[in-house]
């Protein structure tokens, strides 16, 4: 299993963009995201995001770490 990197907010939110989500509206620092068919996220624009966050950002949008690091 790869380690989880540590990325701010602002990488993975453009990761997710090629992965054909798009933002729906922000709050403050954090970013509502939605999907044809994938649930919705929220991610923190935060300059490192916590592991456990990712983890749980990852796991809501049906992505491995693997899937992450290509897409970096």
């Amino acid at each position: 299993m790869t380690r989880l990197p540590i990325i701010s907010g602002k990488d993975l939110l453009r990761v997710l963009k090629r992965l054909g989500y798009s933002v729906r509206d922000q709050k403050g620092s954090h970013v509502h995201l939605r999907h044809l068919t994938r649930p919705p996220l929220t991610v923190p624009m935060h300059d490192e995001l916590d592991r456990g966050t990712l983890k749980a950002i990852l796991r809501a949008a049906g992505l491995t770490p693997e899937e992450l690091l290509e897409e970096l």
